[in-house]
């Protein structure tokens, strides 16, 4: 694995540490596809109830390398065609891994938090922001648009006004506005963050990892849905999770009156 990747598994929780400080953490196309093997790697780790993405020295990531960009697929725009497309296909597949694995994903978010590395924050379950954070999509400050999920994902997120005042403004809110906006779950002082990650994951490292699995596929499939569909999808989610081990174990656990042990089935 690239040095430019850290991977640390501890107490449940898979860290994929960021670690291009020198440059602000952009991405690389190496770091990038390590990221999706890191993503794999934590999803079939049955040890793992959690998976946490951030970045070495005090910032989580300013976007993609554009010496990469520029070399690899922009300068070849009129010989390979297709290599912007190539790029941004293999980038959203990189990121949906993020988002569609079974597992909860969280984003820690300390400095810049921009372009490249605002789309990987949008693709995770959570993000846990420093007050002092600077996030904003910024494409369009470079002549783009973002290729990794924000004309999808944004104004799910935050709704269609502020999704289009970030990406036609390329402005920059600081991480406590992000989570006035619910662009983030929380924000903290810098110096109180990594007590307060703490305190977020634990709950998830408690649960059944299998119910997690189901409850998190289906809220993601009902953003989709309409409200009949997603109704049913309910219903199907519930009477599987009603049939499974870790279910009847709760219930069990609850009258003896003792902490439930997950099978994860």
């Amino acid at each position: 694995m690239s040095n430019e990747l850290e991977y640390i598994v501890e107490d449940s929780a898979a860290t994929i540490w960021l670690n291009r400080s020198k440059v602000k953490n952009c991405i690389s196309w190496d770091m990038l596809m390590g990221m999706a093997d890191r993503v794999r790697q934590a999803e079939q780790d049955e040890n793992v109830k959690v998976i946490i993405v951030r970045g070495r020295g005090n910032t989580f990531c300013s976007g993609f390398d554009l010496n990469m960009v520029e070399g690899q697929f922009l300068s070849g725009r009129v010989n390979r065609p297709r290599a912007p497309l190539e790029m941004v296909t293999q980038v959203s597949r990189v990121y949906n891994s993020f988002h569609d694995v079974i597992k909860p994903t969280v984003a820690v978010v300390e400095g810049f938090c921009t372009a490249g590395g605002f789309e990987l924050m949008i693709s995770c379950d959570f993000a846990i922001a420093a007050n002092d954070a600077q996030i904003g999509d910024f494409h369009i400050n470079r002549g783009m648009t973002g290729g990794g999920g924000p004309i999808y994902r944004l104004p799910r997120i935050v709704g269609l006004r502020r999704a289009k005042e970030l990406m036609l403004t390329g402005k920059l809110v600081s991480g406590k506005k992000a989570a006035e906006w619910n662009l983030v779950n929380e924000s903290h002082p810098p110096d109180e963050l990594n007590v307060r990650v703490e305190e977020f994951v634990e709950p998830l490292k408690r649960q059944s990892s299998y119910i997690m699995w189901i409850t998190k596929q289906t809220a993601n499939c009902g953003l989709d849905a309409d409200p009949n569909t997603l109704m049913v999808m309910e219903h199907y989610a519930t009477a599987c999770t009603m049939q499974s081990n870790d279910a009847a174990e709760s219930v069990r656990s609850f009258l003896e009156k003792r902490e439930p042990v997950w099978t994860n089935t």
